[in-house]
């Protein structure tokens, strides 16, 4: 079992592929400042696989 966890923008986290880390850049670019400053990220883990989802209801899966 893998636990998840919240992280802010431009943080990486742990045990995520270099594709999903591109997705996650991705999505934080098109943010505005403010948001950048109050969103985060939640990291739930399915079937060893990651899905993050900002707090603004945009999801990446891995």
């Amino acid at each position: 079992m893998q636990l998840g966890g919240r992280f802010s923008i431009g943080d990486s986290p742990r045990g995520v592929s270099e594709n999903v880390l591109a997705q996650l850049r991705s999505v934080e670019a098109t943010l505005s400042d403010e948001e950048k400053k109050s969103l985060r990220w939640t990291m739930t883990w399915l079937e060893n696989r990651p899905i993050l989802e900002l707090d603004n209801g945009e999801v990446v899966r891995g």
